[in-house]
C-alpha cells in the first residue's frame, strides 16, 4: 500500500513537473495588446522560402516556422496593431512569448505567457520594460541597447532574438502586404 502512495506521488510530480506554466492566458494576453471592443482578426501567414531568409537575415536569428499565425486590428481603416506569438526554449526549458506590435513597426511590448525554466531564470518586469518602443536594429539584442538580468542571461538572449525575430517576420509581412 505504501508503495502504491508513493507511485501515485512521483506519477502526480511527474505530471505536473512536464506541463508549461501558464503566467497568461492567449486571451488575457491579447487583451492587454488591444483595447477593449477592438475588432480584432486571427490571420495566418505562410511564409515562402525567400521571406524566412529575409526574415532570418533581418532578425540575425533563425526563424524556425514557415507558418505564423498572428493577430491584426484597424482603427478607422489604418492599422491598429498587431500580436505575434513565439516559442522559444531558454535553457533547456520552452517559454511562450507574445510581441505586440505597433504601427510604426516598433515594439510595443512583450509578455511571457508560459514559462518552464526555474523561476530565478524568470525576467523581471523592469528588464522586459527595456523593449518597449524598440524597433528592429542591429542594437536590439543584449550588449546593445538592452541590459543583461543577472541569474537570467540565457532568457535575456532567448527573449532578445525572440523580439528580432517577431519584428523581422512582422517587417517581411508587411513588405508583402497589399
Amino acid at each position: 500500500m505504501r508503495a502504491l502512495g508513493l507511485f501515485t506521488a512521483l506519477v502526480v510530480l511527474t505530471a505536473v513537473e512536464g506541463q508549461a506554466r501558464l503566467l497568461l492566458t492567449q486571451k488575457q494576453a491579447l487583451d492587454l495588446a488591444f483595447p477593449a471592443g477592438t475588432a480584432v482578426e486571427r490571420k495566418t501567414a505562410y511564409l515562402t522560402d525567400e521571406q524566412v531568409r529575409e526574415a532570418e537575415a533581418l532578425a540575425k536569428a533563425k526563424v524556425e516556422s514557415k507558418v505564423w499565425t498572428y493577430y491584426a486590428t484597424a482603427s478607422s481603416g489604418a492599422a491598429g496593431g498587431w500580436a505575434y506569438f513565439d516559442r522559444v526554449v531558454v535553457r533547456t526549458m520552452p517559454a511562450t512569448v507574445m510581441g505586440a506590435v505597433a504601427p510604426d513597426g516598433t515594439l510595443r511590448f512583450l509578455e511571457v505567457l508560459t514559462f518552464d525554466e526555474p523561476d530565478d531564470y524568470k525576467s523581471s518586469p523592469r528588464w522586459l520594460a527595456q523593449l518597449k518602443g524598440r524597433a528592429l536594429d542591429k542594437d536590439l539584442r543584449v550588449g546593445g541597447v538592452l541590459r543583461n538580468q543577472t541569474g537570467a542571461t540565457l532568457t535575456s538572449a532567448s527573449f532578445a532574438e525572440s523580439a528580432r525575430r517577431m519584428l523581422a517576420v512582422h517587417a517581411v509581412l508587411r513588405k508583402a502586404a497589399p
